[in-house]
């Protein structure tokens, strides 16, 4: 061979490799919403009488995510969501985090905004934080995010933006500001409606965001999560519902479908819609003590029925190659990192295990999910949150499925698993009720008893888990308390600290970081 054509090949390659770099896509702009306690029958599409267009059209036109899961409560799904790892990995199986627990999501897991920012975005988030506060390292800005405006517990007032909280020590309960803008304190907006002033902010990111570097905004809405409070211009409409906590229920929803729409509309007036990925998602289930309504599913936030698990979620883009479709593959809370830092071009093999998958071929090619088994959570230390009207306590299971005691997993803990079409439910999986249709007086409270402590469902054939399977298919049983037996072997001590008396924030102060 001539010199000359020694030379030449890689320089072709190198040529052909500088092409094929100018040509690549740009990274797409990222924006993530997370809806709080928004119920399965709550959104238009899935029949509710409540109207929610915004989400309708940009489903319609996007891929409806119906084999999607969250966890049952708040902190939970925002720990999968932001560390890709399941709960038992992190230590935090149990609840979410209370105000004045000294902890936070471990200062060792790379967070997702990290991921982003090592990948050259621009990072960004507005709303509810609820994954610690108890010192500055736990705050959004030292973990990935460029600014951030929102508030750092679990709930507060829409409007004041004050939470009240029990200090035991102090035979009293404080009620302090929980509002932050970067690290301080934002006292400037008391009597703004938090669905309004979050989507404001969002709103002005978006607007004067560089299009140059891609962006990535983490929306963490307030609704629709208690207490009941929203303007009454949204509730005039639903004058047709007789139950008042549905009814102010249903105007929170259409406030939260404006805030989503006018969000959408700011990325198209400035340019940024034609290379986003937008992705809606709800924490957990609907809380039906607060007009929240999961129908025909069972169960409700803060269990492991399909009522706490199963979310509300859709990914719209025009950047999708198959939009306008709804998919049936399994696809959890905890898919949304890696998938993301892919979509990003940024790396996650430096970080621990992961437990997410990248199922952006999923969403976009209608490729089959690369999951096929979904750790629900294994929680030895549960407890039921509220009240569940007309149900038996835990005491009312039957002992039927002893026999399966010698499998090596405590059958009397608080577990689930998903593997396939199979789900199976251990120990006591909270309030097991079929809540009525809203509006429907034909239809009562549903139940089903008396629990048992080992419960088998088939939950492609059978979501409303009416069919309990377990004695006609011990094989599937078996196998599935063998894969919960060796979770349990891998999962981290619960962090669970009681609460530190120096939270308090004084009687003129601010929830915040206090160690």
């Amino acid at each position: 061979m001539a010199l000359h054509e020694q030379c030449s090949a890689p320089l072709v390659l190198t040529f052909l490799s500088w092409i094929t770099a100018g040509l690549a896509a740009p990274q797409p702009h990222v924006v993530f919403i997370l809806a709080d306690d928004y119920g399965w029958h709550d959104v238009g599409y899935h029949g509710s009488e409540i109207k929610t267009p915004h989400l309708d059209y940009l489903s319609a036109k996007g891929v409806r995510l119906e084999n999607y899961y969250v966890q049952p409560i708040c902190t939970p799904s925002r720990n999968q969501l932001m560390t890709g790892r399941y709960q038992i990995h992190t230590g935090m199986q149990h609840e979410i985090i209370w105000p004045c627990q000294p902890y936070c999501v471990p200062l060792d897991e790379t967070l997702l905004p990290q991921r982003m920012k090592e990948a050259g975005y621009s990072t960004h988030m507005v709303g509810k934080w609820h994954l610690g506060m108890y010192k500055k390292d736990c705050l959004p800005t030292r973990r990935g995010f460029d600014s951030y405006f929102g508030y750092l517990t679990g709930s507060e007032d829409y409007y004041s933006h004050y939470r009240c909280v029990p200090l035991p020590t102090l035979n009293q309960t404080r009620c302090a500001l929980d509002l932050r803008d970067g690290e301080e304190v934002a006292t400037a907006y008391k009597g703004n409606y938090s669905t309004e002033l979050f989507s404001e902010r969002a709103v002005n990111i978006i607007q004067n965001h560089n299009s140059n570097k891609p962006l990535f905004l983490y929306v963490a809405l307030q609704a629709i999560h208690s207490p009941l409070q929203v303007p009454q211009r949204y509730v005039t409409p639903y004058s047709f519902i007789k139950d008042h906590n549905r009814q102010v229920y249903a105007g929170m929803v259409s406030a939260m479908d404006e805030a989503v729409g006018n969000i959408t509309l700011a990325l198209n007036q400035n340019g940024l819609w034609e290379n986003t990925v937008l992705i809606f998602s709800t924490d957990n289930g609907g809380q039906t003590l607060y007009g929240g309504s999961n129908w025909p599913l069972r169960g409700r936030k803060a269990t492991l029925w399909e009522g706490g698990v199963r979310g509300v979620g859709f990914v719209a883009s025009p950047l999708l190659n198959r939009p306008g479709v709804v998919s049936r593959e399994l696809i959890h809370i905890s898919d949304w990192l890696p998938t993301l830092v892919a979509l990003a071009g940024g790396r996650t093999n430096s970080s621990k295990p992961l437990d997410g998958f990248n199922v952006w071929n999923t969403i976009s090619k209608g490729h089959a999910s690369p999951r096929l088994e979904l750790l629900h959570n294994i929680d030895p230390l549960f407890k039921d949150l509220g009240p569940c009207p007309g149900i038996k306590s835990k005491s009312s299971y039957t002992d039927e499925g002893t026999s399966w005691a010698y499998s090596g997993f405590n059958v009397s803990i608080h577990a689930a698993i998903r593997s396939s079409n199979w789900k199976l439910l251990t120990g006591y999986p909270g309030c097991d009720i079929w809540f009525p249709k809203p509006n429907d007086n034909k239809s009562n409270v549903l139940e089903m008893g008396p629990l048992k402590s080992v419960m088998l469902f088939d939950i492609e054939k059978d979501p409303e888990e009416r069919n309990e399977l377990s004695e006609k298919f011990p094989s599937v049983v078996d196998n599935l308390l063998s894969r919960l037996y060796a979770y349990q072997k891998q999962a981290l001590p619960i962090t669970f600290p009681d609460d530190d008396p120096k939270c308090d924030p004084g009687p003129d102060g601010a929830w915040g970081p206090w160690a």
